[in-house]
């Protein structure tokens, strides 16, 4: 491995010279000469620098960005090696959407450390859109993403689950007590929505065109909790997956509004990188998502 690649990387992380001689276990002028030597490697400046701070210019932000990769490539070559003598071990980046990574990653997390300790995983939460290319561009190992990836030349898509999608009300809303909502009644209510990029909100702009009628009023929020807690509160109403809505409902805090048309079906897939060589632990935790899906 590249020490001063790793140097670099740290450096940029710690957001100072000596942050990072702590973390490298350095002196903080040695982390200086490896920058510098980068730097004359490279052709051009990487950090601005004052006594408190380094920050990434153009050219830094170009090569943090390969240095990641690189970085990442050798590890997993080192996991790969160990593989052929080991038990499953080392570090997995694991990425998934909020809708599984909030209420059902936790889970299998939780089994993954007890039936395999050695295995240390580092989780990153993002929408739909955000993972994926986070697995393309080789800054995870594996996702888990909902929705239609964009990125198929450069990562493998495994469907293994699929989610039901109902549309939610306060307990005390008028359509919690209807036998059926008609579309006059939906498009005037006020919808709580997932951001763009959302696969919640993908599946939420297709149920609005297959019923063929948009919202007179729409609220755009960023956390699934926060819809929850506002539809809760009387702010509107929202379509989102049962994994989301267990507690809600055993509580009795949501209701399920009867939409004809509903639920509206979606796939979540594992998506892992465009080649075929796999971790210990990347493929013992495959498992323990299918089998975690096939009771879900």
């Amino acid at each position: 491995m590249d020490q001063h690649l790793l140097v670099f990387v740290t450096t940029v992380e710690m957001g100072n010279f000596s942050r990072a001689a702590e973390e490298l276990h350095m002196t903080q002028p040695a982390v200086s000469q490896y920058i510098q030597a980068l730097e004359r490697t490279v052709g051009a400046r990487l950090l601005e620098r004052n006594s408190k701070f380094v920050r990434l210019n153009k050219a830094g932000e170009l090569v943090y960005h390969h240095a990641k990769e690189i970085l990442g490539l050798y590890t997993r070559m080192k996991d790969l090696v160990d593989d052929l003598s080991n038990t499953a071990s080392g570090e997995l980046t694991i990425g998934a959407s909020y809708t599984y990574g909030e209420y059902v990653l936790p889970h299998i997390i939780a089994d993954l450390r007890n039936q395999y300790p050695r295995i240390q995983p580092r989780i990153t939460i993002g929408n739909t859109k955000d993972i994926a290319e986070l697995v393309a561009g080789r800054h995870l190992d594996i996702g888990i993403v909902e929705g239609n990836d964009k990125h198929r030349e450069k990562i493998h898509a495994e469907p293994f689950a699929e989610d039901a999608m109902f549309v939610y009300v306060s307990a005390d809303h008028r359509f919690a007590r209807q036998e059926s909502v008609d579309l006059a009644q939906l498009q005037e209510e006020t919808w709580i929505v997932r951001e763009q990029g959302s696969g919640t909100r993908e599946a939420a702009e297709r149920m609005f065109a297959a019923l063929q009628f948009r919202p007179a009023h729409l609220l755009e929020f960023g956390s699934t909790q926060l819809i929850k807690e506002s539809v809760e509160a009387g702010l509107g109403i929202t379509l989102l997956s049962h994994w989301a809505t267990r507690k809600e409902l055993t509580l009795g805090s949501l209701s399920i509004a009867k939409v004809t048309g509903t639920p509206i079906i979606r796939q979540f897939s594992l998506v892992t990188q465009a080649n075929p060589y796999q971790t210990k632990a990347m493929q013992v935790f495959r498992e323990l998502v299918r089998v975690r899906s096939s009771f879900s």
